[in-house]
């Protein structure tokens, strides 16, 4: 086991496969597009020194981390009492929030991730909390039995994937979260045209972020899979239309 594996095996491991009867759990590969288009926001040990603040990530977002985070902690109910799940990690404080408020309810949060170097980190700064168990696994491909958990978040994940790969995240988001369950999206969307960030922002995610201008073309209630009443799923907008959350009843 190398040094990556130990650090994730020490904090927690797949608990749940979709089947008894599928081939051993192999770690999955980081995948090429974060390669290509991430390695220095995500994959390089710099980018944890300049983007782990709280203030950096507020920054990126216009001073709206805190409004963005609230929202998501807002479905978390005070009767839930199953697990939550966190679709990737995410700079700042996002995660400890998220981990206080859903252990005010009695429950466990687990964070999935692909890069063992983000595990690492999300493992370091809340290594004080005792309910987070940690998970080395593809958003697109997780190992979670269908249903196991009450909630499901994805926060500015999204925007970072390919068309495809983004679909198959959205399906397996949902695929996990159990009946009676929510499944929150938080992700970039296209500003009202009164908004002048519309034409600050273009340019910048189609420098850094060539993937986010999917979610300015496409609605990204129009991205869920088959199957979804249009009356299971609310949609609110932040900071002029730049940001969406979407949730889904399941």
């Amino acid at each position: 086991m190398n040094d990556e594996s130990a650090a994730i095996a020490d904090a927690g491991t797949v608990s749940a496969a979709r089947s008894s009867t599928q081939d051993a759990y192999r770690e999955p590969a980081i995948p090429e597009y974060l390669e290509e288009t991430y390695w220095w926001a995500y994959l390089h040990p710099r980018s944890i020194w300049l983007f782990e603040r709280e203030w950096v990530v507020n920054l990126i977002l216009w001073g709206n981390m805190r409004r963005l985070t609230n929202a998501v902690l807002e479905e978390i109910e005070p009767s839930m009492q199953g697990p939550v799940l966190q679709v990737a990690c995410v700079y700042g404080d996002f995660s400890r929030r998220l981990a206080s408020a859903v252990g005010d309810t009695g429950s466990r949060l687990h964070v999935a991730d692909i890069a063992p170097i983000q595990l690492r980190n999300v493992r370091r700064k809340l290594s004080s909390l005792d309910n987070v168990t940690l998970h080395h696994q593809d958003s697109s491909e997780l190992h979670f039995a269908g249903g196991m958990f009450e909630q499901t978040v994805v926060f500015f994940l999204l925007h970072e994937q390919p068309d495809r790969v983004r679909r198959r995240t959205i399906t397996e988001a949902i695929r996990v979260t159990r009946p009676g369950g929510k499944v929150v999206f938080v992700d970039y969307h296209r500003p009202w045209r009164g908004n002048p960030l519309r034409y600050v922002m273009r340019p910048v995610l189609k420098t850094l972020e060539p993937f986010a201008l999917d979610l300015w073309k496409t609605e990204l209630s129009e991205m869920l899979p088959a199957g979804i009443a249009p009356e299971r799923v609310s949609v609110r907008y932040y900071g002029g239309g730049l940001y969406q959350k979407v949730v889904i009843d399941c």
